[in-house]
């Protein structure tokens, strides 16, 4: 009823939180005609299943940031207890930075306003 009257009152999107089985998830999208943003979900997450529930967002909770900060802290923890950089190799390969950090199209915009080459 709560996100029927939000859909009535205009919204743009519906973020739902909190939703542990398929059978609410599809009792909720059957109501409503809006995008919906899921915050979590039942799990495992079934992109292909959500999409045909008219979910465009499926947060993934939040383990992703919770790992990072794990490994942030352990490798903070082994410099600060003696361990050399050098020695620490659980890192991103430099393949995958250059990805992440969008190498090349930093390279391009380098080129195209600071006229580096």
């Amino acid at each position: 009823a709560r996100a029927k009257a939000y859909e009535a009152a205009g919204v743009d999107a519906i973020f739902l939180v909190g939703v542990k089985e398929r059978a609410d998830l599809e009792a909720v999208t059957a109501e409503i005609g809006v995008p919906i943003i899921l915050g979590g979900g039942p799990q495992p997450l079934d992109l292909d299943y959500f999409a045909g529930l008219g979910i465009r967002i499926a947060l993934q909770t939040h383990k992703p940031f919770m790992a990072a900060v794990r490994a942030t802290y352990d490798t903070l923890k082994a410099l600060r207890e003696g361990t050399s950089a050098d020695d620490i190799d659980y890192v991103a390969s430099p393949e995958l930075m250059a990805q992440l950090i969008r190498d090349e199209d930093y390279a391009g915009w380098m080129r195209d306003f600071l006229g580096g080459k």
